[in-house]
C-alpha cells in the first residue's frame, strides 16, 4: 500500500488526547512527519515514544499553551465521539454508564464516534485537493438529524 502522506509534513494543535491523537495516529500510520503540541507534556512525551515505533512515519512533540482558532484551515466538527473528556465528563454524573448509552442513542448508528473514525477523516480532508480549503466536515453519525434518541440499534 502506498504510503499517502510520506515526506509531508503535518501540524496538529491538541494531539495528545482524543481526537487530536487520533489524528496524529492516522497521519503517522500514512507515513507524514507529524509535529504536535498539547498542553500535557508528560502525555505529549509518552504519545511521541509510542507512536514513533509504529511508524512508518514519525512525531515530535512540542509543548504549547494556546491555538489561534484563524490558523485553522480545514475543521471537523464531531458528533458524540467517545474521549477521555467524554468519559471524565459521564463520570461526574450520578449515573456514568447512563450517561454515555444516552450518548450512543443520540446517534443514529447507535454507538459513538470514535478518535480512530476522527483520523481518517483528517486524513482525507488533507488530501491533495488544493481548491478546497475552509471546510467544515461534519463528522457526526446523524446527530444533526435532530436531538434525542435516534439510534437505530435496539438497547
Amino acid at each position: 500500500m502506498p504510503l499517502r502522506y510520506q515526506n509531508k509534513v503535518v501540524i496538529v494543535t491538541g494531539g495528545s488526547k482524543g481526537i487530536g491523537r487520533g489524528i496524529v495516529k492516522a497521519f503517522v500510520e500514512n507515513g507524514a512527519n507529524v509535529v504536535f503540541c498539547a498542553r500535557g507534556v508528560a502525555a505529549g512525551e509518552a504519545q511521541e515514544a509510542e507512536f514513533n515505533t509504529q511508524g512508518p512515519g514519525s512525531c515530535k512533540f512540542v509543548k504549547c499553551d494556546m491555538t489561534k482558532e484563524e490558523d485553522i484551515k480545514v475543521n471537523i466538527s464531531p458528533g458524540n465521539v467517545l474521549t477521555p473528556l467524554w468519559e471524565e465528563l459521564a463520570a461526574q454524573t450520578a449515573d456514568a454508564e447512563a450517561t454515555i448509552r444516552a450518548g450512543e442513542n443520540a446517534q443514529l448508528m447507535g454507538r459513538m464516534g470514535t478518535e480512530a473514525e476522527c483520523g481518517l477523516a483528517a486524513v482525507f480532508l488533507a488530501a491533495d485537493a488544493s481548491f478546497c480549503t475552509g471546510i467544515d466536515l461534519l463528522l457526526s453519525g446523524g446527530a444533526e438529524l435532530n436531538y434525542g434518541f435516534k439510534s437505530q440499534i435496539p438497547t
